[in-house]
């Protein structure tokens, strides 16, 4: 068993234009006073990275890091969530997700879709210039419209769906695996990959590659009405990063999974800041400990309600007290008697 490591943060929703959270050294130093020992960094925004400059250059990848280390800190992933997602997109979306690429790229599917790959591939080389093992993303979606069957899905579109995505994403992983990083895709509503059935048929398309694994995040699930603690049973050698955040689920009978297009604030299904909502952490860290995850847990705060400063405050003290210390014994070894073969074989009855 091994000891997960945090508490982390992840600084995508805390980024601003105020001090301390417009530069990597000030909202370092700001996690560390709150008690954090690691930062998860979103890639897009270079006042905090530069990643092209992170993957061509040693040099700026260990200045990124003094930048982390001097306020006390260390970096536990980088990443992608924004560009995985246009790895792949239905038309349907083109416009709403254009507003993730460089105008550059927009207006231009193809020209986008090259755009991100390159920036998964940055990715790739600058968290092995980092020294980092493990890498977050979302996977893009070409099938989502056709999550609810009506009208009927024709025969063999989610198959041909799954073949596409996979070969985008294949030359992708075989990056990432020669640069020694795992490529965890966090399983979410609206991308291709958002439970466990859709990990399973990308996983079989891309032939179980080794390096296509999972940001387990429980609160997605609670939306979804899916076993959450049951998953990790399940996909448990796949899980390499742990996005610790709460949601609750409240149906009515005038709104359930869907929310009525409602905002976040009233919808049935809402995240939450740690300990307010419904997700069994306890029972969430116990099996990690058990499968040995060897990842950091890190807070992601998306609360409808509480402010975020106060989410992250009380987040880093709600990690550190679910974080199980695994022992090096069994509770019982004071009774132990040692090894003896002919004892045991005599116990068993099969001396005679």
């Amino acid at each position: 068993m091994t000891t997960i490591k945090g508490p982390a943060v992840f600084l995508a929703q805390f980024i601003g234009e105020q001090a301390p959270f417009n530069s990597l050294g000030s909202i370092c130093r700001w996690a560390k006073d709150l008690g954090f020992e690691g930062v998860q960094i979103p890639t897009t925004d270079p006042r905090f990275i530069d990643l092209q400059k992170a993957a061509e250059s040693k040099d700026y990848a260990d200045e990124i890091n003094g930048v982390v280390r001097e306020a006390g800190l260390e970096i536990t992933e980088l990443s992608t969530h924004l560009q995985g997602q246009l790895v792949a997109v239905h038309p349907a979306y083109d416009q709403l997700f254009d507003g993730f690429a460089p105008e550059a790229v927009r207006n231009n599917p193809k020209a986008r879709q090259e755009w991100a790959v390159q920036q998964l591939k940055y990715a790739a080389k600058a968290s092995q210039n980092l020294g980092l093992k493990a890498h977050a993303t979302f996977s893009g979606s070409l099938l989502w419209p056709m999550v609810y069957p009506w009208p009927q899905r024709p025969a063999g579109l989610v198959e041909t769906g799954f073949e596409e995505l996979a070969s985008r994403w294949l030359p992708i992983l075989n990056y990432f695996d020669e640069c020694g990083t795992d490529l965890c895709y966090e399983v979410h509503a609206g991308e291709d990959l958002h439970d466990g059935i859709t990990f399973e048929r990308f996983l079989e398309k891309v032939n179980s590659h080794p390096r296509a694994c999972l940001l387990y995040d429980p609160s997605h699930f609670i939306l979804q009405c899916l076993d959450y603690l049951e998953y990790i049973d399940l996909y448990k050698d796949r899980i390499r990063m742990f996005h610790v955040k709460d949601a609750e689920f409240n149906p009515s009978g005038r709104q359930g999974v869907y929310g009525g297009y409602q905002a976040w604030v009233d919808r049935a299904g809402r995240f939450r800041s740690l300990g307010d909502g419904q997700v069994n952490f306890k029972a969430i860290f116990s099996k990690l400990a058990q499968y040995g995850f060897e990842g950091w847990a890190v807070m992601e705060w998306e609360c409808a309600l509480k402010h975020p400063e106060d989410g992250a405050r009380e987040g880093a003290e709600f990690i550190r007290n679910h974080i199980i210390r695994v022992t090096d014994k069994a509770f019982d070894d004071f009774a132990a008697s040692g090894i003896d073969v002919a004892a045991n074989k005599n116990i068993l009855g099969i001396n005679k």
